[in-house]
């Protein structure tokens, strides 16, 4: 029989993950972090000599179930394009002994697109029937996943540039509902809900374009200061976030906002842990909401825990 420390590969970690309820496991998390029975610090940042990349680590601790656990990232700048990497360590806060060392690139993929999820259920209009999705890549194929039944949408549009010129067998068999629009601008018309689920480090939509207000979710990715929407843009939007507490010192819009056009992290409306507490106000839709998730720790520590218990 296997011992822990055990050490998980993507492969093992993407077939264990299929067993799990991973937006439910993340939803009693949030609730845990509301309730004060768990831990979220802000995310550490290294940098690299030179501009040659850097590491994001991401601490967390779920006392209710007794463990601590860090997830750690590199962003490494190379001539071909830059490699993203993470893994996940699991320790006992009973015996201070490590239990699991997992790839959390399959953890990560879940938890991002299960997260948007939560806050897809919990800010969009009830009678939402548009989802727009900016992105094709495997996160976006995930958040299809997750919010595909969470309303009653008529039309799934997704755009990115690859997906215009690639097979689309794949993307349709997420669900027949969808279909692969020419351009952005095609993609967003009319969206009730839209979801940015790109590595772009620039914005990829300016909601001062949309027809009307919409829900608009970002997830960005670990480049420095990296931002799916205008940074601007905030001052016009209601903002929602994944956690107040640690999310606006590292989304690259916010600190923008904050520094350049008199945004300040106060105006954020309600983080996951309030609205899936019934602690936060939902959005009136009389202007476009904005929900920015970073992605926490924690949310790759409960996967990881769940992973383990299973083992």
């Amino acid at each position: 029989m296997l011992t822990p420390p055990f050490v998980i590969d993507q492969t093992q970690a993407r077939q264990h993950l299929d067993r799990l309820d991973v937006p439910q496991i993340l939803r009693a998390l949030f609730r845990d972090l509301a309730a004060g029975h768990a831990v979220q610090p802000a995310q550490q940042l290294v940098a690299f000599p030179h501009g040659a990349g850097d590491f994001i680590n991401y601490l967390g601790v779920l006392a209710n179930e007794g463990v601590y656990g860090v997830k750690t990232s590199p962003y490494i700048v190379r001539e071909q394009g830059p490699l993203v990497t993470a893994w996940t360590l699991l320790m006992s806060m009973h015996t201070g002994q490590p239990l699991l060392l997992c790839d959390a690139a399959e953890l990560t993929t879940a938890r991002t697109a299960a997260t948007t999820a939560l806050a897809v259920d919990a800010l969009a209009a009830p009678q939402a029937q548009r989802l727009a999705i900016i992105g094709s890549g495997k996160v976006a194929q995930a958040h299809v996943q997750y919010v595909k039944n969470l309303r009653d949408w008529q039309s799934i549009r997704v755009f990115s540039p690859s997906a215009v010129t690639a097979n689309h067998d794949t993307l349709h068999c997420l669900d027949p509902r969808l279909s692969v629009a020419a351009s952005c601008e095609a993609a967003v018309d009319d969206a009730d809900v839209i979801l940015l689920c790109t590595s772009s480090a620039g914005p990829v939509l300016d909601p001062a374009r949309l027809s009307k207000p919409a829900l608009i979710t970002s997830i960005s990715t670990n480049a420095p200061r990296a931002h799916e929407v205008p940074p601007h843009s905030l001052t016009n939007m209601q903002v929602f976030c994944d956690y107040r507490q640690t999310t606006p010192a590292a989304a690259g819009e916010m600190l923008i906002a904050a520094e350049q056009h008199g945004w300040h992290p106060r105006m954020v409306l309600g983080d996951l842990p309030e609205l899936l507490s019934d602690l936060a106000p939902r959005p009136t839709y009389d202007r476009h909401v904005f929900f920015r998730s970073i992605g926490l720790g924690l949310e790759d520590i409960a996967l990881a825990n769940a992973l383990w218990r299973q083992l």
